[in-house]
């Protein structure tokens, strides 16, 4: 009783301290609503017809209020904020492998580079047959990190079976820090001197990886850069800043939040003068990047940086601020929203919740040049309102959404995420491809091939992924052997649905075997080959290249 009383009044102080710092308005009032939640919770504890879980009516009371905000406020348990700050400082404790569920059995699917793992020779189709001693066939996949995770310096042992070998191969693996990379892949792009770099979201190491990746692709000729932000959630603003500070003039207004209280509010500024600022740059966006990478690409944008290209982004411009209750749980609390260089906030109204979730209300257009596309929209608008053509006088809003301009004067809207300067539709699969991917047969057929047949495949470009890339292609022998497993699944195969995706299929495949053989980062140079929106964006560079030429001619703003 009492502990949950202390939580509550933990809960209490923390919502003061984030909103006001010092009690600056009725403190009364705060308290006659905390004694209403004592009151129900001693209550319940006291005359509820069962034992009452304190702990459980707790965190309820506090998802309840958090839900009465907006989307993002919300508590974190325990228990997951330990995968959170897993997440976020960039590491965990673990023996340092990439793992999948394969008919009951844990597979390998990769050790990771210079884990523990890797070191003693765990290879990509091993399956763990035993974890210390208890059998793993039939693990669920969510207790698959509480027996591999660990504290440094413990030991978990495993029982592998490894194809060709009649016995189980026993290891002790001693458990190290495991770092957990931001950046998902960095690469040449075969033929050209575009680099690319994938950043799947903005933890406390995302900027140093960064400036890792960028310095080994200038080594090796980069001379344009993509900076792949799709799918990328967001994560800490700072991080945001660092990485666009990279790239813009010292002195450039990176992003500003205001909150409802002014001390929430803070500017920045560009301070840096980074060997990068002149690379012509290309950000590839889509639905889900959101947050850090709406501030990321939303700069690149407003300052003519460089080219967004993709989709409409996700359209979140609230701000988090996460405090601590005091058992290891913690909330986030919306404390202000962010504004773009030019003063846009992106974020999309979010009153229906569900709507919000379900992506409702992103400016979303056919594909082409955004800038022909929003001058339409104003012309077409103006001439409705008998509205002069210029953007001095042009005030009204579009579809409710504002209009702002870009450091050289690019007419660009506010809210609904960030609308590509370029939007490319991103390529879609059909049904039967879906299944087989769902079901991860992709993964399993590479598995069973590299076992099988695949052998002599392996010893021959081990060492040389460029060779690899350049001259393996999946045959149509392979694709045989590929449909009798498919068709093993209970899936109906349709020759129709699969001569439609067949170049998915035989990339698939091949971006499976890279991963087997060299690792994460040639798996998705493979599959960015056949990527609609990259492929696009390596084109658009001569575009990228106008646009930073004029980021220095005007100032721009909101009209």
């Amino acid at each position: 009783m009492r502990k949950s009383i202390y939580v509550m009044s933990l809960i209490a102080f923390g919502i003061l301290l984030g909103y006001f710092g010092v009690p600056l308005i009725s403190s009364d009032n705060i308290y006659k609503q905390l004694d209403k939640i004592n009151n129900v919770l001693n209550t319940a504890t006291k005359n509820y017809v069962e034992e009452v879980d304190t702990q459980k009516l707790v965190e309820a009371a506090i998802k309840g209020m958090l839900s009465e905000l907006d989307p993002h406020s919300v508590y974190i348990s325990a228990d997951d904020m330990k995968k959170v700050e897993e997440d976020f400082k960039g590491s965990f404790d673990g023996i340092g492998v990439e793992f999948d569920i394969l008919n009951d059995t844990l597979t390998i699917v990769a050790p990771i580079p210079d884990g523990p793992s890797e070191k003693l020779g765990i290879q990509a189709g091993d399956k763990i047959i035993k974890i210390d001693g208890e059998s793993a066939i039939g693990i669920d996949r969510n207790n698959v990190p509480k027996k591999l995770k660990g504290p440094k310096g413990t030991t978990v042992e495993l029982d592998i079976k490894r194809y060709g070998m009649a016995d189980l191969i026993h290891y002790a693996i001693v458990r190290d820090k495991i770092p957990l990379n931001t950046v998902d892949a960095s690469f040449i792009v075969e033929g050209t001197d575009v680099g690319v770099v994938v950043v799947n979201r903005f933890a406390s190491t995302t900027h140093d990886e960064l400036i890792l990746a960028m310095n080994k692709l200038k080594v090796a000729g980069m001379k344009n850069l993509v900076l792949d932000l799709r799918g990328n959630p967001g994560g800490f603003l700072n991080q945001a800043f660092m990485m666009v500070d990279e790239f813009v003039s010292k002195g450039d207004t990176v992003v500003f939040t205001k909150g409802r209280k002014s001390y929430m509010d803070e500017v920045y500024i560009s301070n840096a003068m980074s060997e990068f600022k002149d690379i012509p740059l290309i950000v590839l966006v889509n639905a889900g990047s959101a947050s850090a990478s709406e501030i990321v690409s939303g700069a690149v944008q407003d300052l003519d940086r460089g080219l967004v290209v993709g989709e409409t982004s996700y359209g979140k411009g609230l701000v988090q601020r996460q405090y601590e209750v005091g058992d290891g749980s913690a909330f986030r609390l919306t404390i202000s929203k962010y504004y773009t260089p030019s003063g846009r906030c992106i974020q999309r109204p979010y009153k229906n919740k569900d709507d919000y979730r379900h992506l409702i209300g992103r400016l979303e257009l056919e594909e082409g040049n955004y800038l022909d596309h929003a001058i339409a929209r104003i012309k077409e608008q103006a001439e409705k309102f008998n509205a002069k053509e210029t953007k001095k006088e042009f005030k009204i809003n579009i579809d409710s959404l504002p209009i702002y301009y870009t450091k050289s004067g690019r007419p660009v809207f506010g809210g609904g995420g960030i609308t590509p300067d370029f939007i490319i539709k991103s390529d879609t699969i059909n049904r039967m491809s879906v299944d087989i991917r769902r079901k991860n047969l992709f993964f399993e057929y590479t598995d069973n091939f590299l076992r099988e047949k695949g052998k002599k495949i392996k010893e021959k470009y081990e060492n040389d992924f460029i060779g690899f890339y350049k001259k393996f292609e999946v045959n149509d022998e392979m694709l045989k052997d590929f449909r009798k497993l498919v068709e093993t699944k209970e899936i109906k195969w349709n020759d129709t649905l699969y001569l439609a995706d067949k170049d998915y299929y035989q990339t698939a495949i091949k971006a499976d075997l890279a991963r087997a053989i060299f690792g994460r980062n040639q798996y998705l140079q493979v599959f960015y080959s056949i990527d609609k929106q990259m492929n696009k964006a390596i084109e658009l560079f001569p575009e990228a290249k106008k646009v930073a030429n004029l980021r220095t001619s005007k100032n721009g703003g909101r009209k």
